[in-house]
């Protein structure tokens, strides 16, 4: 399950030969047809650290979910309460399962409604955001170059889907009320259900597409071990019909788009109860809007992602962008229902500007990294012409090539600055919920965890594709996202 994995890698190189097959690597780095076998998607050997990995991930993150909103449901976000009860016998498994709320007939119209709703949006209504807004980019744009030569078109709408579902929200909560603002969160754990429903189902459906009707067999990848397949998954590019991408559906609609109607929700939960809503929640739904926003503002450059240009669809992203992404991003948000939290004005100042300082940081690190690969280097960064490593690497058929990697701005400052400043924004939106409890905090430290491991793939590819030049990189930048730590 990727953060809105839509970060893009570290280091940056400037451009690679237009004409060869390339995905994309950490930060702008392409590999030509060199990475094909190994460095291209997923592994195709899978070793038994791997495997566990994937065998515990299939068995337990749907329970990690649960226990999370169980927490908040009966516990009021306490996570070590049910641990305690069950512990001391005060309360026993089936107590807890009893307790919790089913699925429901309302629940799963509510999801088939918006499901089917977000469908349409992304197929039927072509972009025209890109008409009237300057500097956005969205209509019909390339992605990269898959390992069999392909070059996938896409709709870049996504920007348009948001506004077009906010304003409808924003129409009946305010003069419709053909709803209640309130009804995600009214309906928060019979959604679960469906959800899982979803993710399971979309997973399952694309392992078998790879496996019998694959868009492109020579983008698949097989491994002996089925779980593997099952969660790295095997299709690179599933599709049906010409524009229906399911990376790109799932990564960037269903979810995403729900995450801050979710917030919404929760907020507008937070006044039915107590009569306000208080300046927390309030820096809840501001400071994920804007990262929301960006995401959706950029969503073109999210076809050079690691999301895109490597991963292939499995259970990983199916499942991981149906139930981890809306429910465990939405953590703050649910937990000040349960405890709202009014921050002194100084604090609450604090945290609007380490949020917002951390998104500068991470969009400006990456319109670096932009601007540097469109220009070939030839820009400036930072008022002054950039610092340059040279370096070179040998594709499949043995031609050589060369590429340039920034050391200059935010990337000569650490390697994977981009991920230091989205964890500050991160961090902010744990830092709002005040220090009552763990729970709120949970997404920081898996960011953490998720993006130290993604520095470390990246860096790995980056190693083995450049070699030396790699170690004169690192000799110039030498530290990865915390300048004098690590």
């Amino acid at each position: 399950m990727k953060p809105l994995g839509k970060r893009l890698e570290g280091p940056v190189a400037a451009k690679s030969q237009p004409n060869d097959p390339q995905t994309e690597s950490p930060g702008g780095i392409t590999f030509g047809k060199a990475a094909a076998q190994g460095q291209w998607g997923r592994a195709w050997e899978v070793d038994w650290f791997s495997l566990a990995s994937v065998i515990f991930l299939l068995l337990f993150a749907p329970f990690i979910v649960y226990y999370f909103i169980m927490a908040c449901d009966q516990y009021g976000c306490s996570l070590m309460a049910p641990l305690a009860d069950i512990a001391t016998g005060r309360a026993q498994l089936s107590d807890i399962w009893a307790k919790t709320p089913p699925l429901t007939m309302k629940a799963a119209q509510i999801y088939v409604a918006w499901v089917t709703f977000q469908v349409l949006l992304y197929v039927l209504l072509p972009d025209f955001c890109h008409k009237f807004l300057p500097g956005y980019v969205g209509g019909v744009q390339e992605g990269a170059v898959t390992p069999a030569g392909i070059i996938n078109k896409y709709e870049i709408n996504g920007l348009q889907a948001w506004l077009i579902t906010h304003l409808l929200w924003c129409v009946n909560s305010y003069l419709l009320a053909c709803f209640s603002p309130t009804i995600i969160f009214d309906n928060w754990v019979p959604l679960f259900w469906c959800a899982n429903l979803l993710g399971y189902a979309v997973s399952t459906f694309a392992m078998i597409k790879g496996y019998f009707f694959p868009t492109d067999a020579r983008d698949c990848k097989f491994t002996g071990s089925f779980f593997y397949n099952y969660m790295m998954g095997v299709e690179f590019n599933p599709r049906i019909g010409k524009w229906f991408d399911f990376k790109l559906f799932f990564n960037g609609r269903p979810g995403i788009i729900a995450w801050t109607l979710i917030n919404l929700s929760f907020a507008a939960k937070q006044r039915e109860l107590y009569g306000h809503v208080t300046n927390s929640m309030v820096l809840v739904n501001v400071l994920q809007a804007i990262y929301v926003l960006d995401f959706f503002w950029n969503e073109s450059w999210y076809l050079k992602t690691i999301d895109i240009c490597h991963d292939h669809f499995g259970w990983y992203l199916g499942w991981g962008d149906c139930v981890w992404l809306p429910y465990l991003y939405t953590l703050q948000g649910l937990y000040l229902v349960y405890h709202p939290v009014q921050l002194p004005t100084h604090y609450a100042l604090g945290v609007l500007l380490l949020g917002l300082l951390g998104y500068y940081i991470f969009r400006m690190a990456n319109h670096q990294k932009d601007l540097f690969r469109r220009t070939d280097g030839r820009c400036l960064i930072w008022g002054r012409k950039p610092k340059v490593i040279e370096c070179s690497f040998t594709l499949a058929d043995e031609q050589r090539q060369h590429s340039k990697l920034l050391a200059s701005g935010f990337w000569g400052v650490a390697r994977h600055f981009n991920y230091t400043g989205d964890l500050m924004g991160s961090l902010a939106y744990c830092l709002a919920c005040g220090g009552g409890h763990l729970l709120p905090y949970f997404y920081v430290i898996y960011m953490a965890v998720l993006l130290t491991h993604r520095c470390l793939r990246d860096e790995h590819r980056c190693a083995h594709k450049y070699g030396q030049d790699w170690e004169r990189y690192t000799a110039a930048v030498p530290y990865r996202l915390l300048p004098g730590i690590f």
